[in-house]
């Protein structure tokens, strides 16, 4: 009676062979779909760092161009090429019998403003780095472990 769950018949050899065949079949395609996902992953990480790639080359000559646009205004802007552009389109240099001032009531003129303090005798603040941060830590906690003690001292 000991042997009660045992099984009444053996099963044929085709029927294991095909339990094994379809778990080894089993275990492949899950193999294979693990590595489709992968490439998958590792064709777009490849696509979006060549795309990166060239977006950055772009960028480059974006640049470049840029650079090349800025000199060619400074050049068209300089004094050289203004003074002759001027004399092209018939300007002439103001002479002082050219020059015509014009006063206007209740204008002052232009307000001066002072951006920095005049210069003077007196050291900048020199107290810049509070004094916590120039600390060792070896201070630090010896102070700690000191005012822990006194705390402890006083309480008793």
């Amino acid at each position: 009676m000991k042997q009660t769950l045992i099984q009444a018949y053996r099963q044929a050899p085709w029927r294991t062979q095909l339990q094994w065949i379809g778990g080894f079949l089993l275990v492949l395609v899950v193999v294979m779909l693990m590595a489709g996902v992968y490439l998958y992953i590792s064709a777009s990480a490849t696509a979006a760092g060549t795309r990166i790639h060239d977006l950055e080359l772009e960028r480059e000559a974006l640049q470049i161009q840029l650079a090349d646009l800025r000199t060619e205004l400074a050049y068209l802007n300089s004094a050289a090429v203004m003074s002759k552009r001027a004399s092209d389109a018939g300007y002439r240099a103001a002479s002082l019998e050219d020059i015509e001032y014009v006063p206007v009531e209740g204008f002052s003129g232009r307000n001066v403003v002072f951006l920095a303090p005049p210069p003077g005798n007196e050291p900048a603040n020199s107290n810049l780095i509070k004094p916590a941060y120039k600390q060792s830590l070896w201070e630090w906690f010896y102070q700690g472990t000191y005012r822990l003690l006194e705390t402890k001292a006083s309480r008793q």
